[in-house]
């Protein structure tokens, strides 16, 4: 009798027996040649199979308890998936083995080449790992990774607290001051020499020092974090500068390009103040209650008059632009400022708008923004007569101010 080589097998059957009654492993194999025998036609014969190496060796693993007989059933196939489907469902016509009642199911039929086409697969990238590790870089990955080694190295503790920072401090008239090492890792990668770490959320001595001889720019991250790191330097040091990440990043992940633009896009530290005392002001503005009785009434918050207010309604065009317009600045944090052509009279971050808008004064028609709507940008709207503000969201009601306020939503 022929045998399959399990090299040449494309399919396995792989089937489950029970049998009332106590049989060994020949009389399951005597069944299943000789219950199947004549069934599928001479094509099929199982006997036949086996002769040409097309069905490979029928493997029965049989364990008896209690009277009654349970096991597994394997074969190997070559044939293609239909004529093994046929074979593997032959055996389920099998309901007595020698004098007992018996029950055949097929569990499955494994796909072999999947199995090996797996393999193939995580053993290519283990040799393609072992080939990028030991392989010979270019010469441009060489230069990159000498000058970042050589960066990495420059980094060096400053002054009595030890801060991390890069190695011209001294000699450099501005200064730039980052939460943490990592962050003065990144800025010498791209060529910042002149940078130190505060180390931590509180302000060192060395920084509050280094404060009154130097020009600083405190570089923080684009989060909640980088305001309380600011307001701790404002309180102890003198900060000249503030340059921010973008918008949920952190300074130590950021690319080069973003760095400089950050760095760029600075502002003083007195705007910032303003800014930041705003925010305070708005947060811990304590609840107006009047005493009544013997309970307290809270007052309902002042929003802006609405008073003797006349909106333009968008045409159509108007929207059909806007949303365009607003499609394109998804994800970059920008802001376009529009005449009331509807040409772009300039682009800007959104962290620089309110400025760009006090700066005008007049002609600026519509702002289209990536970002949300708050009061601040409103009242500077409306003092520059701006018509449109169109942003992703708002987070002031259309009827609180005489500016008409279009939503992702609304367009």
């Amino acid at each position: 009798m022929g045998k399959i080589s399990p090299v040449s097998s494309k399919y396995i059957i792989h089937a489950s027996i029970e049998i009332d009654g106590v049989v060994d492993r020949p009389d399951v194999i005597g069944a299943i040649f000789g219950q199947t025998e004549g069934l599928l036609g001479a094509d099929l014969e199982l006997r036949e199979l086996q002769r040409s190496g097309r069905i490979g060796r029928i493997e029965v693993n049989v364990e008896t308890r209690s009277g009654k007989t349970t096991g597994t059933i394997i074969i190997p196939s070559s044939l293609d998936k239909a004529e093994t489907s046929i074979v593997a469902a032959a055996l389920e016509v099998i309901q007595r083995i020698g004098p007992c009642n018996a029950k055949i199911r097929v569990q499955k039929i494994e796909d072999v080449r999947v199995t090996k086409r797996n393999f193939v697969i995580e053993r290519a990238k283990q040799l393609l790992k072992g080939m990028m590790e030991t392989v010979i870089p270019d010469s441009q990955e060489i230069a990159d990774e000498v000058a970042y080694s050589v960066r990495v190295m420059e980094i060096q503790e400053y002054g009595k607290d030890r801060l991390p920072a890069g190695p011209a401090i001294d000699e450099s008239d501005e200064i730039i001051i980052v939460e943490g090492r990592a962050d003065v890792l990144n800025l010498l990668k791209h060529g910042f020499k002149n940078v130190i770490a505060m180390n931590g959320t509180s302000v060192p001595q060395t920084i509050v020092e280094l404060s009154k001889k130097k020009v600083i720019t405190a570089f923080v991250d684009g989060d909640r974090g980088g305001k309380l790191i600011l307001k701790e330097l404002f309180s102890s040091s003198e900060v000249d500068y503030v340059a921010v990440a973008p918008a949920g990043k952190e300074v130590e992940e950021i690319t080069k390009k973003e760095i400089h633009k950050c760095l760029r896009g600075r502002v003083s530290a007195e705007q910032i103040k303003l800014e930041l005392e705003k925010d305070t002001e708005r947060i811990e503005k304590p609840l107006l209650y009047e005493k009544k009785q013997t309970h307290f009434q809270r007052q309902p918050p002042r929003t802006f008059s609405t008073r003797n207010m006349q909106k333009k309604t968008p045409t159509p065009t108007e929207k059909k632009r806007f949303r365009e317009m607003l499609e394109n600045l998804v994800g970059t944090r920008g802001a376009n400022i529009l005449d009331d052509k509807l040409n772009v009279l300039g682009k800007v971050p959104v962290s620089e708008l309110q400025t760009t808008i006090k700066s005008l004064t007049s002609g600026v028609y519509a702002i289209v923004l990536d970002g949300v709507i708050d009061r601040d940008l409103v009242k500077t709207a409306e003092k520059a007569k701006v018509t449109f503000i169109v942003a992703m969201d708002s987070r002031i009601r259309g009827t609180d101010t005489n500016v008409c306020i279009l939503t992702d939503s609304n367009l």
